[in-house]
């Protein structure tokens, strides 16, 4: 909420009172209170349409996208998922293990017994004929080196140490003694410039320093830095503002959606309810017991006396036909029936029976 009572100032132990630590002034307490005010005018139908706006938001995720998405959800899984599952699980695996083996077969154990019996010997026997060789090159090449490095030694060593001792020495130190002597001359010459450019570069300074950096210093500490502690003051109290009506607009939409929701219950649906409670469920019971029982009692009624006048006159045909048969065609031969279930003793016992009447007859 706006803090419409002005703090009262601080003091220290003494009675005296503290200078606030941000600067604040009079003028900046005087142009807070409308500052916040206008904020709030113009913070308050952008705060309301928002809130509505997330509650749209919300019905339409919650009554809208999130059943579709899940309904996407599983016809993609039944489109996609599940296919691609039984065919990596029914159709690759099994053609990838089947190929496998047949790698294994065809590839690897023919390469296996290749590398074990024909290229292991072979190479051993490469080896160690290549070991013989190489004993015996090394043996040339150690005498070769023995021969190249007696000859390097008496043929380059010897004379390049006695040319190095007896000629570039010599001439070494007199290059050396002229070098210093030139590096005397250029320290004095190297020293003379230093000193002009020193010069030089002070006069420079000074006259850079005047004509740009004291007008430049002079426009940001008495121009520059005060427009921008202004332009702070003015942007945070801006912005503490809205930050303010943003909260106040807050609590006052939250209070007007709660007065229109009471308004919307107790104007629409506490009626609704107190009629869908009150008449229309009376009225449906009523209705049920009275009207639609009998009816479907009757119309169970009717639909029993249909299917047994319909199961009286399939009977009645059928017999008219059995009687025409009969008429035109006579009885029919009937057959014996066998007893299935007669238990075999029964019946070995009567075969026993009708085969000793036989023999005595």
């Amino acid at each position: 909420m706006v803090d419409l009572e002005k703090a009262p100032p601080a003091r220290s132990r003494e009675g005296e009172p503290v200078p606030r630590a941000d600067g604040e002034g009079c003028l900046v307490v005087a142009v807070r209170l409308p500052v916040r005010i206008v904020a709030l005018v113009l913070v308050l139908p952008v705060r309301m349409a928002w809130d509505a706006l997330v509650v749209a938001g919300r019905f339409l995720r919650d009554t809208v996208l999130r059943p579709v998405g899940r309904a996407l959800a599983w016809l993609g899984r039944a489109l996609f998922v599940w296919p691609l599952v039984g065919l990596w699980r029914y159709v690759v695996v099994p053609v990838a293990k089947g190929v496998g083996w047949l790698g294994n077969v065809l590839l690897v154990v023919p390469a296996v017994w290749v590398y074990r019996w024909v290229l292991t010997p072979v190479g051993r026997a490469l080896a160690w004929c290549c070991a013989g060789v190489g004993a015996v090159l090394t043996a040339l090449g150690r005498g070769l080196y023995a021969g190249l490095a007696w000859l390097a030694r008496y043929l380059v060593v010897v004379p390049a140490g006695w040319l190095y001792a007896w000629v570039l020495t010599p001439i070494g130190h007199l290059l050396a003694w002229c070098g210093r002597g030139l590096a005397r001359c250029g320290r004095g010459v190297l020293w003379c410039l230093n000193k002009v450019v020193t010069g030089i570069g002070a006069v420079l300074y000074w006259t850079v320093r005047i004509l740009l950096v004291l007008p430049a210093l002079a426009v940001w500490r008495w121009v520059l830095a005060p427009v921008g502690r202004a332009l702070a003051v003015v942007g945070r109290e801006l912005l503490d503002a809205l930050g303010h009506a943003w909260r106040i607009a807050g609590h006052l939409s939250r209070a007007v959606g709660r007065a229109l929701a009471a308004l919307f219950r107790w104007t629409v649906a506490e009626p609704a309810r107190w009629v869908y409670r009150s008449v229309l469920t009376p009225v449906g019971h009523a209705v049920r017991d009275t009207v639609l029982r009998p009816l479907a009692e009757a119309a169970r009624a009717a639909g029993r006396a249909g299917r047994q006048a319909l199961r009286s006159a399939r009977l009645s045909v059928r017999q008219a036909r059995a009687d025409l048969r009969r008429t035109l065609f006579g009885e029919p031969e009937r057959t014996p029936s066998v007893d299935r279930r007669e238990p075999s003793g029964a019946k070995a016992r009567t075969l026993g029976s009708s085969t000793t009447a036989l023999t005595k007859d």
